[in-house]
């Protein structure tokens, strides 16, 4: 008997709500992004002189992975959070919002260039992004954890 095509070997199929497919695919697509941004971090630190990337090209990888791994943990919480599904997808989308637009101000100034600290000298539309960033992302997972302890804890 063949052991590739033993029944125990076959896929199995798991019945995920909409909104945990999407954060799926936004991590997958995150992670496939911090895959890229480690091409253009090996790239720079390959050609420089001191063998180091620009620090947001490095940041812009780092946080990709790292968020990467963050929406897995969102989806996650999804899955298991008992509120409609309309309401997970905003909450995560939310999130998933805030950190591709943070990824994404990485890499401007990573290849701009133009700075080392984007907060050296703020502007006042960083700080209201700034603002809206920390009510986004901990408004957004807050929602999906009481979602959570609903559907776990007090159902």
């Amino acid at each position: 008997m063949d052991p590739l095509s033993s029944p125990t070997l076959s896929a199995v199929t798991v019945d995920l709500g909409l909104d945990t497919r999407l954060a799926l695919l936004a991590a997958g697509l995150v992670f496939l992004l911090a895959l890229g941004l480690g091409v253009w971090k090996y790239r720079q630190m390959a050609t420089s002189a001191d063998h180091l990337a620009h620090p947001y090209v490095d940041i812009a990888h780092r946080a990709a992975l790292l968020y990467s791994f963050a929406i897995l943990l969102i989806a996650a919480f999804v899955e298991l959070s008992s509120w409609p599904t309309w309401v997970n997808l905003a909450a995560a989308g939310v999130l998933v919002f805030f950190f591709v637009v943070a990824i994404a101000s990485y890499i401007v100034h990573g290849a701009l260039r133009d700075t080392t600290n984007q907060f050296e000298h703020p502007s006042t539309m960083l700080r209201v992004g700034m603002l809206a960033l920390i009510v986004g992302e901990m408004g957004g997972f807050a929602v999906l954890l009481a979602g959570f302890v609903d559907g776990q804890f007090l159902a």
